[in-house]
């Protein structure tokens, strides 16, 4: 296996192998594997996944990420993150992205939400937890159904990365997990557990979407409600300033937004 011309020297310098090292340990990567000479690589420990990271070969203080997952790489795509072309990829890599050095903490973990919440992670999850649990009364039903919603908001924490879609907000106790499909009207745990049919929103933002008094466009403009009153758009929406915009939409997330529309919002 070839190696980014230059890494291999630089890895064998235990200052330089500090930082990518600290980035794996550090960022859900805990269990090391094999990797070829001038990469680092690790396992996830609570996530499917394989991330591999070394330095760039020709461009100074960048560094290289390498995945396992072809979804993940997909998103981190979409996500506007530069694949890095020409790079002999690690065994089991399908994809590798160029990051400057100071931000690759952050880019492998961005890699580490992304594996653990798409696409049925949190449905594998589930149906580990919920196994062996009973579903005879009322009671118990309603147990499993908790632990899927905790299940979906943890998903939707990350996939998010822990802000609000829509304002940005960061503080976890006013985020809410927000359905585009509800729960009650999914036909399966498949949809119920997708991230894709979830939205993460400040409690405001939640409250008006779960009750249809305001959606979204599929370009994630926001629609409100002609029950709104003028106090509570103005709320939603300022007059001044740029106003709130659903960002990081993907494909995968427009089918269970247009169902909203149709069938929740109260246009």
């Amino acid at each position: 296996m070839d190696q980014p011309a230059g890494a291999s020297s630089i890895m064998h310098s235990p200052v330089a192998r500090n930082l990518p090292e600290m980035a794996l340990r550090n960022n859900g990567y805990h269990i090391p594997c094999e990797a070829p000479d001038g990469w680092l690589g690790a396992d996830a420990t609570f996530a499917p996944g394989r991330c591999f990271v070394t330095y760039a070969p020709a461009r100074r203080e960048h560094a290289i990420a390498a995945i396992s997952l072809a979804h993940v790489a997909r998103a981190l795509a979409e996500e506007g993150h530069t694949e890095a072309a020409d790079v002999p990829l690690p065994r089991g890599a399908c994809a590798a992205f160029i990051v400057p050095i100071g931000v690759l903490p952050g880019a492998v973990r961005r890699i580490f939400e992304l594996s653990r919440s798409l696409p049925t992670a949190p449905l594998d999850r589930f149906a580990e937890e919920v196994r062996a649990m009973p579903r005879t009364t009322e009671a118990e039903r309603l147990i499993v159904q908790r632990v899927g919603q905790d299940i979906f908001r943890e998903a939707l924490m990350d996939l998010w990365s822990g802000r609000c879609a829509v304002t940005g907000l960061d503080q976890p106790e006013l985020l809410r997990a927000s359905h585009m499909k509800p729960w009650s009207d999914c036909t399966s745990d498949a949809e119920r557990l997708d991230p894709m049919n979830g939205l993460l929103l400040v409690a405001h933002w939640d409250a008006a979407f779960d009750r249809g008094l305001a959606t979204f466009a599929d370009d994630g403009t926001p629609l409100l409600s002609h029950h709104l009153s003028v106090s509570a758009r103005a709320l939603l929406v300022p007059a001044t300033g740029l106003g709130p915009h659903l960002a990081n939409l993907r494909a995968t997330h427009l089918p269970y937004l247009r169902y909203h529309r149709e069938r929740i919002w109260r246009a």
